[in-house]
């Protein structure tokens, strides 16, 4: 495949690039300036891609609105005639508070269907329901806030909800409605392109508005005699007390204290759910909901105590009209507490944190750890509800599990013991349905589909083709899709010897940063994947002890080669935490947990196949059920030395990113990715990372004053006497403190007063996860401390910066812009780097919005949905001459640390004279989904896509090997 020199038509905001041939990826990418060691790189600031692919075409991309241009010869390599394009539309944001979420969702999907018979358009609704089309790179921004302010122009609008259906009708041939919430989930998308005719993916806009509603879903429940939790409907501000005491009296609740759960009916993700204790208390948050505009349907309902959560997915494998939902192996939701059994209110809530930042609050059991009798009768109950109520393609439902000693906490009536849901060893009560469950990379229905034999892509392009054989016009290319897919996967299967060049992505570790490098690690691990010629292998550096940080440091430094890696399947990267990976592997080679598996795994895959047998648009089952394996880190990497892999570092922190593991792999003679050994040690101590830099005053790169403290040492001195002698020491009015040697602002912030100080040290003394927002005097998040606890901190002068707001008239504003008053003339941006050791290449940096207090949480930097990235930084706040000094000045010092490979830098920028205050270098950077680096490298030109990347990073680490 060669670049196309012409510029590439606008038609319709397709995705660029990859259309060519990401899912498929023969596309064995690869940089132009490889050839000329990257020297174009630096000389030319451009990435100039050549694409090898198994069938001839070419494509040009411009970081502009979007320019696709595929020319195609019509032939495929093995003489098969080329199928027809599915033109599909993918709809995200919405007017919900999981517009970041539904963002989040879209993007995966864009990420996992892109094919050659299928060419996506992306499309985005505001929370005043105007519709807009967007370009792909936009997908991939951190939260729509990103872009909100600046639709108008930088996306095509549509003056009417009925001109962009009129749009879609001529442009898509099928929509993916992926907005979570109001107006996605409620019908009224639904309604708009039933009106227009246009075919859609998922339930129709009757059914919808009826599951939609909680309570209105509970009440057709308890009709068709399933077993429902007693609720009360409160609506409108107006509601008598008297009725609700009746309620609370009839359920024996006590008028007090009676504990109950206030949630707004129309809302998900948790969005709003509260625990309420007796009828006052229920009736204020029940009407502080509605005076917030969150609904006006309020629901009250018992506590259900000592009960388990589960979610389950159900897929319809039917054809045209006729429905045959399977539920999939469902999964148990168990919520973990801080400080023993007693739980906080906030705790005993599955929360919108919880769903979806990782967190050790949470862990996820698939399948549950209930009986096979009680997960028999979750997948029927599932399997009937989607039948009653008429969903169709796929919905996630959610549910409880009250074992028989705890059903009578769950302050149930007598009900008849007929209901469907009451078993001799407890009940089941189904409480929620979604009708577009998240699709995040380790998402329940990705989860659960991986554990059945499903990748990410065929579960997702099954889900398509299914609601395609539903219209005679599509039907066609179901089946086309699935011929042509079954023959791929012959291909795979045949017994040959596999050419592929192996990849080994390394994730997990026991630092604070753990979390994040498992969703980097699964992220690059799927991406990477669908290169054709690569044979990508997921393992995770596992955890020493949960005590990890009181062992010696001499210790565990003689004991680094015997650390464990797992090699891990498919499904077992597909969770929250890396104690959930942990614990599922241990799970997995457990002789009675495996069995039992395995048998319900059977008997889900037999149930699909049954209903499939007379369909011919299913393609098959593309994952292999493996046994995770544990070895040591030496003999890994002993592995990896005799396949010949390259290994793709994604462990953040420690061992990952300090040079040990950097050391090991070179004495070994395993090419990796990012730096070498030396600057790897370099840019993990911060201090190390001053000095280093010390002399590049002159260059205009600056470092900023250090006090470094032990822990031993903060718990042993006088906060008074420490906090005097820092403000000498600094001569500053306030201070950072930061772990040396951790990352994601985990422990990170601002003290203002030498009462901060020792709120800090309180902290540290007595072991908490976190700070709780606005402990210290002034205004912050949650601060996530390390896990395990730092050894030493860094104190030094706190940089003020420049606040900046972003306004939108699409987030009620009546304009668009960023205010900003540009006082101190220092903004705090982040820049990623690219190249060989002495040519490394700046990105566009990138401003990151801190939305809550001084410094940026853990959210804010590496979780969708959450957060503001300005990429490129706006004129109106960086000059343009600026900017090019700060991105001269950003080369300088990664070549003068001897990066290579790739790093993110974090710094300060003077908006005038772009000099550089360096706060720290990352070697391991963060490579979330959502990860600002993909946000520039988007704004390179050409723009480069996250499987082009990443890819890119790997090859890098190939020809220094090479060169070596």
């Amino acid at each position: 495949m060669a670049v196309a020199t012409q510029s590439a038509m606008f038609t319709g905001f397709s995705r660029p690039a990859q259309v060519a041939a990401a899912g498929k990826c023969s596309t064995a990418i690869k940089l132009s300036f490889f050839g000329a060691h990257l020297s174009s790189l630096t000389a030319k600031c451009r990435l100039n891609l050549i694409i090898k692919g198994a069938d001839k075409r070419t494509f040009s991309v411009r970081n502009t609105r979007v320019a696709v241009k595929i020319q195609s010869t019509g032939q495929e390599t093995d003489g098969r005639k080329r199928e027809e394009v599915l033109r599909v539309a993918l709809i995200c944001g919405g007017p919900s508070a999981e517009r970041g979420i539904s963002l989040n969702s879209a993007r995966s999907v864009l990420d996992h269907i892109q094919a050659e018979d299928l060419s996506v358009s992306c499309y985005y609704i505001d929370c005043q329901l105007n519709a807009y089309a967007i370009s792909s790179a936009q997908m991939y921004s951190n939260t729509p806030a990103d872009f909100d302010f600046k639709l108008d122009s930088l996306a095509q609008g549509f003056k009417s909800l009925s001109e962009f259906m009129e749009h879609l009708a001529v442009s898509a041939d099928i929509v993916f409605p992926l907005i979570h919430g109001k107006f996605g989930e409620d019908g009224s998308i639904q309604e708009l392109m039933e009106k227009a005719g246009i075919p859609f993916v998922g339930t129709g806009s009757r059914e919808a508005r009826l599951a939609f509603d909680k309570y209105n879903a509970s009440m057709l429940l308890k009709y068709h005699k399933y077993v429902t939790l007693p609720s009360f409907l409160v609506q409108g501000i107006d509601t008598e007390k008297n009725e609700l005491s009746k309620w609370f009296a009839y359920n024996g609740l006590d008028m007090n204290s009676g504990k109950v759960v206030v949630k707004p009916a129309r809302a998900g993700s948790s969005i709003g759910v509260d625990i309420a204790f007796g009828v006052n208390d229920a009736l204020i948050k029940a009407n502080n909901l509605i005076t917030e505009g969150v609904d006006d349907r309020i629901i009250i309902e018992t506590f259900v105590g000592g009960g388990k959560e589960f979610t389950a997915i159900v897929l319809d494998v039917g054809s045209g009209s006729n429905s045959s939902p399977v539920t999939l192996l469902p999964t148990e939701v168990e919520l973990q507490f801080y400080g023993g059994s007693d739980a906080t209110e906030s705790e005993e809530i599955f929360s919108y944190r919880r769903k979806y930042l990782p967190t050790q609050q949470v862990a996820y059991h698939n399948p549950p750890r209930f009986s096979v009798d009680v997960i028999d009768h979750i997948r029927k109950g599932a399997v009937m509800i989607f039948h009653c109520l008429g969903l169709r393609d796929f919905a996630r439902i959610d549910g409880w599990f009250l074992p028989s000693s705890d059903s009578s906490s769950a302050d149930l009536p007598n009900e008849d013991t007929k209901l469907f849901g009451k078993l001799k060893s407890g009940t089941i009560i189904f409480s929620d349905i979604n009708l577009i469950s998240g699709m995040e990379q380790t998402s329940f229905l990705f989860q659960q589909a991986a554990q059945v034999g499903l990748s990410h892509a065929c579960i997702l392009r099954t889900i398509i083709r299914r609601a395609c054989t539903r219209f005679p016009k599509l039907y066609s290319y179901a089946e086309q899709a699935c011929s042509s897919e079954r023959f791929r996967l012959s291909r795979l299967h045949e017994n040959r010897p596999d050419p592929r060049r192996k990849v080994f992505v390394l994730f997990g570790g026991e630092t604070s940063e753990r979390q994040v490098s498992l969703m980097s690690g699964t992220n690059v691990w799927l991406n990477l994947q669908a290169c054709s010629d690569l044979d990508v292998s997921p393992f995770l550096l596992s955890p020493t002890t949960t005590n990890s940080s009181l062992q010696h440091h001499e210790q565990r430094e003689q004991n680094v080669e015997s650390k464990m890696v797992w090699a891990l399947p498919y499904s077992l990267v597909l969770r929250h935490t890396v104690e959930e990976v942990v614990g599922a592997c241990r799970e997995a080679i457990e002789p009675e947990r495996a069995e039992m598996t395995s048998s319900m795994r059977d008997q889900v895959i037999s149930d699909l196949r049954e209903h499939i047998s007379s369909s011919n648009w299913f393609s098959g089952f593309d994952i292999s059920f493996e046994t995770p394996e544990i070895l040591t880190l030496e003999k890994w990497i002993i592995r990896a030395r005799e396949v010949g892999a390259t290994v793709f570092i994604a462990v953040h922190g420690g061992i990952g990113e300090d040079g040990t593991l950097q050391s090991m792999l070179e004495t070994s003679k395993v090419p990796y990715t990012g730096p070498g050994v030396s600057a790897s040690r370099i840019c993990m101590d911060k201090v190390a990372t001053s000095l280093a830099l010390n002399d590049l005053s002159n260059s205009g790169v600056l470092t900023i004053s250090k006090v470094v403290q032990s822990r031993e040492e903060l718990l042993a001195s006088s906060t008074s006497d420490l906090w005097h002698s820092l403000m000498s020491m600094l001569d500053a009015p306030t201070l950072c403190i930061k772990p040396t040697g951790d990352g994601c602002s985990t422990g990170v912030a601002r003290l203002c007063c030498k009462e901060d100080l020792e709120k800090y040290v309180l902290v540290l003394q007595e072991k908490l996860p976190h700070i709780l927002p606005n402990t210290l005097s002034k205004v912050h998040g949650m601060i996530m401390m390390p896990d395990p606890p730092a050894e030493k901190f860094i104190f030094e002068t706190f940089i003020e910066t420049d606040d900046i707001l972003v306004v939108s008239k699409h987030g009620g504003s009546t304009q668009s812009g960023l205010l900003w008053n540009g006082v101190n003339r220092w903004v705090e941006v982040t820049v990623g780097v690219m190249g060989t050791k002495g040519e490394m290449h700046s990105f566009n940096p990138s401003i990151t919005v801190k939305e809550d207090g001084d410094i940026l949480s853990l959210e804010e930097k590496f979780q969708g949905g959450t957060g503001i990235n300005l990429t490129p930084p706006p004129t109106s706040i960086i000059r343009e001459e600026a900017l090019h000094a700060c991105k001269n000045r950003i080369e300088i010092l990664a070549n003068a640390l001897g990066l290579e490979g790739f790093s993110r830098i974090d710094a300060f920028v003077h908006v005038d004279t772009g000099e550089v205050l360096v706060i720290e270098v990352n070697t391991v950077p963060g490579m979330t989904p959502s990860t600002v680096l993909i946000h520039q490298a988007l704004a390179e030109d050409p723009p480069m896509y996250p499987r082009q990347f990443f890819r890119t990073v790997t090859d890098l680490a190939l020809l220094r090997s090479k060169q070596n």
